[in-house]
């Protein structure tokens, strides 16, 4: 007789880049997981969660799935590994990175890591520890949020925004650059019930995404002129008498500077650079002024190009200008994920003092080509997929093709990057081992225990980290080591800790203050010096070319004239989860581009620039505005038919603040070819 199957329902939290922070109920039948859904922890969860972690038991249990430590057989990039121990693994590491720390060579060695986890527990903790040790240089993370950080810092000190579930209270939402219908999918329900109250919708994107076909206003400027639009309502707000003149001289400096900059732009100038009608940009400066609450959900789509931190800071200088602070529902939200004071360097123990060279993560084919810089021997990845994520495509694939090149990939699947590596090690997911993380948009904090044991041979983050710092001769007494001593050490080092810690125990969720929904300006307010708004803060305005809110061109060329954007899908976040979608996936093209260029739905085309080229399919797409292709990020290299993805086209330049890609400067052309690729 077959025993029966042991059935729980156990709970989880969800640390993946996205800004929900969705709480999970996770069903597992005799140690599989078998389903993953939401779970009301989290209120604004709400018992859903996305059709993407919802596909977690093809993630944990797939073919890509790496089950145990192996070494490279053969060439760099065939994916070829001979299994071995932990022990001949993580000893052949850390003898790697042992002998060039100890011929004081550590910046040799490169941590690259991004949002595959934002667990309190999973980066910037032992992994700190052992790179802080080693004198490694130290990695900017900068392809995404570092130009819109800077802004929001630079003018309110990364102060909280409007809570996601306040948006039902809103008589106006502007959604600017940001596509909660595929990412962060439970602003939606609020952005619903406000309609349902009377409430106006403005979006700001140039697709017409599902929101924009429901909006009472859509705007589809070319990428990169979001600026140019923001300035002119800033201007008009000025001139018809419509700026909040006592609130300014009450909360903000910079008022008469921020001003002078938008002289250039008229209506008709911003509809020109922007390629949309003055009106447009008008019925958008009247509904703001006219409509409270108001509140503006600024996305990171218009920070991606070379005018992207000014684009931020512009937007965000919008609520201080109008005067929309103060009252439920109104302001602006960018990430909240400075609600808490919580620090994960904290349980990473004592570390040097010194100052490694810092490499930023979009020149990452430049720094392994060794130019500008020292090179780099050992690369290390964990929570990132490089190959697919950062721009220059072909310039990273160069870097991770030299045979001198010492890489180590540390992943739960073999990712792109992890074909190129010389040593991979197997990396347990969320549910096989302990976390605490928070939300950037829901402002929650949730732990979580491991649901189910680690799948092969996977290992925790914390738990290798820790073990190769040992291997290394770096532990000193004291170092926090398992998941419990390194929660405790977060929380210890915050002055709300013990608030935090009742909070969890209790009810399994905390939220900053106690207060789920903070009203900016009553219960939050700039965590600047001052504690003022500063609308033109000297800092942003030296880092900046030409002054902070100063206009770069577009870089497109008669060669060239279709600009590529590669925004968020419904399918991966980030290339997270990129091994499940095994489909070709199409450029898609504004009908009349496509007719331009005798391209029909389904035909094989060359999309290229001086860059590299992507041979894939084509589709139409009347929802793109003219002179704008579209292949979304996270595709991997099984998703076209040249393995090539859109950062092949992406250049290495920056953006004007924080050092972020410019993932939508990619300019292209696209022609039909006649044979498959």
């Amino acid at each position: 007789m077959v025993a029966p199957a042991q059935i729980r329902s156990l709970p989880s939290v969800c640390p993946l880049d996205c800004p929900d922070a969705c709480s999970l109920e996770v069903r597992v039948e005799d140690g599989r997981v078998v389903e993953v859904g939401g779970s009301r922890i989290n209120p604004i969860t709400a018992g859903y969660i996305c059709a993407k972690v919802r596909r977690l038991p093809d993630h944990l249990y797939g073919p890509r799935r790496i089950r145990h430590p192996g070494v490279r057989e053969g060439r760099k990039g065939e994916g070829c590994f001979r299994r071995v121990s932990w022990d001949e693994a993580l000893d052949l590491v850390a003898g790697k990175m042992r002998e060039l720390s100890r011929r004081g060579e550590g910046e040799r060695i490169l941590p690259f890591f991004y949002g595959g986890s934002n667990g309190y527990l999973s980066q910037g903790t032992a992994d700190a520890r052992l790179f802080e040790r080693l004198g490694a240089s130290r990695l900017a993370r900068t392809v995404c949020a570092a130009p819109s950080s800077s802004a929001s810092t630079g003018l309110y000190g990364r102060m909280p925004g409007v809570a996601l579930q306040d948006y039902r209270h809103a008589k106006l939402i502007v959604l600017w650059g940001v596509n909660p219908s595929v990412s962060g999918i439970h602003l939606v329900p609020f952005l619903l019930e406000a309609r349902k109250r009377g409430a106006r919708l403005v979006v700001i994107d140039p697709r017409r995404t599902r929101l924009a076909e429901q909006a009472d206003l859509h705007i589809a400027p070319h990428p990169g002129t979001d600026l140019a639009i923001a300035m002119a309502v800033i201007r008009w707000l000025f001139e018809n008498g419509h700026a909040d003149e006592e609130f300014l001289a009450a909360h903000a400096s910079g008022a008469g500077e921020l001003y002078r900059r938008t002289f250039r732009w008229t209506l008709d100038e911003a509809s020109r650079t922007a390629r949309v009608a003055a009106r447009d940009i008008e019925r958008l400066a009247r509904l703001y002024a006219e409509s409270s609450p108001a509140a503006i959900r600024c996305g990171w789509g218009l920070e991606r190009n070379r005018n992207g931190g000014s684009a931020v800071a512009a937007v965000l200088a919008l609520p201080a200008v109008a005067g929309k602070f103060g009252v439920r529902g109104g302001g602006y939200t960018m990430s909240n994920s400075r609600a808490w004071d919580l620090e994960a360097l904290a349980a990473a123990g004592e570390l040097p003092s010194g100052a490694p060279r810092e490499v930023n993560m979009n020149l990452l084919g430049e720094t392994l080509l060794g130019r500008g810089g020292p090179g780099v021997d050992v690369l290390f990845v964990y929570n990132g997929n490089p190959l697919a994520t950062i721009p220059d495509q072909e310039k990273v694939r160069a870097g991770l093709s030299r045979e001198d090149l010492f890489t180590v990939v540390f992943d739960p699947v073999m990712t792109d990057t992890a074909l190129y590596a010389d040593v991979v090690l197997p990396a347990a997911t969320f549910l096989e081992r302990d976390e605490m993380s928070r939300g950037y948009g829901a402002m929650v904090l949730q732990e979580a225990n491991a649901v189910i044991p680690p799948v092969g041979e996977s290992r925790p983050n914390h738990e290798v980290f820790s073990d190769l710092t040992r291997r290394a001769g770096l532990s000193r007494p004291g170092d926090p080591q398992t998941s419990g001593e390194m929660k405790d050490a977060i929380l210890r080092a915050s002055p709300s800790g013990a608030a935090i810690r009742r909070a969890l125990d209790a009810d399994r969720i905390a939220f900053p203050g106690g207060n789920a929904a903070p009203v900016q300006f009553v219960d939050v307010f700039p965590l600047t010096a001052d504690g003022r708004i500063h609308l033109v803060p000297e800092g942003l305005d030296r880092e900046a070319p030409g002054g902070l809110y100063a206009f770069r061109p577009d870089p497109e060329s008669a060669e060239f004239p279709l600009a590529l954007i590669s925004p968020a899908s419904d399918r991966t976040i980030s290339s997270t989860l990129g091994e499940l979608r095994q489909e070709q996936v199409p450029i898609e093209m504004a009908p009349g581009d496509a007719e331009a260029r005798g391209v029909a739905d389904g035909d094989r085309v060359r999309v290229f620039n001086t860059l590299g080229e992507v041979f894939c399919f084509a589709r139409r797409n009347p929802s793109l505005r003219s002179g704008v292709v579209m292949l979304p990020k996270g595709l991997w290299s099984h998703n076209t038919l040249s393995g090539t993805t859109a950062t092949a086209l992406v250049p290495d330049s920056l953006t004007d603040l924080g050092g972020g890609a410019c993932f939508n400067d990619a300019r292209v052309q696209v022609v039909r070819i006649e044979t498959p690729a």
